[in-house]
């Protein structure tokens, strides 16, 4: 079977990897010049467990199964990764009840090690932290996002699959055994495919709107949430992950670390109405305010504005967050078409299994 996967983010190259691996032909077209310049390239590399999932959705099922297979993918295929451990905090009482609350949770989605610790046994392990309480999840941990990417293309090419860059899609059209693929760019043209997979990311809507017959019922309108990013100006103090108890949105001002030793927080929740990546140095005013509620040392004058991401939510502020959503031919009746949705955090951790189950839904 010939594949077309449309997007070379992380999530568009492991469905492609998962193809070639399966012995398909693979092409995988990407508008940009390069592999990973969108949604991939702006988020926290972090390889997370998955305790926050409610029960049954897809994410709950694919993030502890994603974590477990993303630790062996970077050790056999040598991606620098750090199982660097993670704390969420309570600092008041509604907060512990929170973080019990998301224990109990992970138990129940298969997530390992989860141990909650009081305040003092948190401090002698981080001392600069202020909390009453935190739940440690150890199998969390940080991953170089760029060099995860590079590996699953090193695989795709190994199996004769290909990448076309500069190559945006205009228009997909059924045939009498499977889709002709009309592109733009540098080298406009056609292309005949058996099997197409819409893993565009921000631009998946779209997408699916280009595709002839595909009912426009099924793509679910796009919510747009920034996630801004300051940089800390000294040396790190932490070292572990550092996270907050959930916010509407997101899962707080966090600390994040990077392999080259660097400290940085957020992403915090900015809802926005159009895709946009300048951070406001205003912004840094209710970093302040939420980072000193663990950290009451933060010095004035430390954070300086460093990188913004944008989340494709499903769904708006106040609303529940949607689950993934991935679109088969046994949702919308048209063989050889799948499409995925709000394929957002955890999306680089759920990204394996997520696209052995996408492969799946081709020849099912």
């Amino acid at each position: 079977m010939q594949v077309l996967v449309i997007g070379a983010g992380v999530v568009g190259l492991a469905v492609a990897r998962a193809a070639a691996l399966a012995g398909h032909d693979v092409i995988v077209a990407e508008k940009a010049d390069a592999i990973g310049t969108g949604i991939s390239s702006r988020n926290s590399e972090v390889i997370h467990a998955g305790m926050y999932y409610p029960t049954g959705s897809r994410r709950a099922k694919l993030c502890p199964r994603g974590n477990r297979m993303l630790y062996d993918f970077c050790e056999t295929h040598g991606v620098p990764h750090r199982r660097c451990g993670k704390f969420i905090v309570a600092t008041n009482e509604a907060e512990h009840s929170r973080i019990e609350a998301i224990q109990a949770q992970g138990r129940i989605n298969g997530v390992e090690g989860l141990e909650l610790i009081g305040g003092n046994a948190a401090r002698d392990l981080e001392p600069e932290l202020s909390c009453i309480a935190a739940l440690v999840s150890p199998d969390t941990g940080i991953i170089d996002g760029h060099g995860y990417m590079l590996a699953l293309q090193g695989d795709i090419e190994a199996h004769g699959g290909a990448i076309a860059f500069e190559t945006p899609v205009e228009r997909l059209t059924p045939t009498l055994h499977g889709w002709r693929v009309t592109f733009g760019g540098r080298e406009p043209g056609h292309l005949d495919v058996d099997a197409v997979v819409n893993c565009a990311g921000l631009s998946a809507q779209t997408v699916a709107r280009t595709i002839e017959g595909y009912p426009l019922t099924r793509i679910p309108e796009q919510v747009l949430a920034k996630g801004n990013y300051f940089a800390y100006a000294g040396r790190p103090v932490f070292t572990r992950l550092i996270y907050p108890t959930p916010v509407d949105g997101g899962l707080g001002v966090h600390v994040t670390l990077d392999l080259a030793g660097r400290m940085r927080f957020g992403p915090d929740v900015e809802w926005i109405d159009h895709e946009g990546y300048d951070v406001d140095p205003s912004r840094a005013a209710s970093f302040y305010a939420r980072i000193r509620t663990y950290w009451p040392g933060l010095p004035d004058g430390s954070l300086v504005p460093d990188y913004a991401g944008v989340r494709p939510k499903l769904t708006g502020p106040g609303e529940p967050a949607a689950d993934f959503m991935v679109d088969g031919p046994a949702n919308h009746g048209m063989p050889g078409i799948v499409n995925l949705f709000g394929i957002e955090s955890p999306g680089l951790t759920s990204s394996l299994p997520l696209a052995d189950d996408v492969v799946a839904l081709l020849t099912a």
